[in-house]
């Protein structure tokens, strides 16, 4: 299949909205480019979704499709955004080391509180400046750090040993890692309520 390049870039835009639809096409957004006070509406799969040296200003994305495993938020600078949706396996802030370019990432005073989130980390950039979606999402903070106060309790299921006991190996800059209680519940033989009696022993998990 043929690709159409669509490329935003080198500009500054503003009180826009814009469709990244076309599962056709390919969209660059940026290098240099600025968006401030505009709404995206994301309906593509990550593959057809590049991000590069781009700054977000108090713009909306409204994910229509469920984004999977797209590391590119880390190319991208986020400042006041707000997220509607379902995001998977997807990575913001900055991560130095993860790939070129990724060191200039960075994500301050967002607001996930309408976005389902499942697999998806905080990285290099303070998570207290950040609102994370409710139960049924949970998230933990600083989950490097804290590991052995988790690896402390039993976990329903093979939670804990698919997820709390490997925690340690997770990038160093992961200061947030968020889940779905229900998907993860299904993937690894819980529920949701066995999963909310033990996140609830903890200050450092957001609920």
């Amino acid at each position: 299949m043929l690709f159409t390049k669509v490329f935003y870039e080198n500009r500054q835009i503003e009180n826009e909205h814009l469709e990244l639809t076309d599962k056709g096409s390919l969209y660059f957004v940026g290098p240099n480019l600025t968006l401030t006070n505009c709404t995206l509406v994301l309906k593509v799969p990550a593959r057809n979704l590049q991000f590069e040296g781009v700054r977000f200003v108090n713009c909306t994305f409204d994910v229509k499709q469920e984004l999977k495993n797209h590391q590119s938020w880390v190319f991208a600078s986020l400042k006041g955004c707000r997220f509607k949706g379902r995001l998977s396996g997807c990575d913001f802030g900055t991560w130095p080391g993860y790939s070129e370019g990724s060191e200039f990432g960075f994500i301050e005073d967002c607001d996930f509180s309408e976005a389902r989130l499942n697999g998806c980390r905080i990285m290099g950039c303070d998570p207290e400046t950040l609102r994370f979606p409710k139960w049924p999402c949970f998230t933990l903070l600083e989950p490097i750090r804290r590991a052995p106060e988790l690896r402390g309790v039993p976990w329903p299921g093979r939670f804990g040993r698919i997820v709390i006991e490997h925690l340690h190996t997770q990038p160093a800059p992961t200061r947030a890692l968020t889940y779905h209680a229900p998907s993860i519940a299904k993937e690894l033989d819980t529920t949701e309520e066995e999963l909310r009696a033990v996140i609830e022993k903890f200050d450092c998990i957001v609920y």
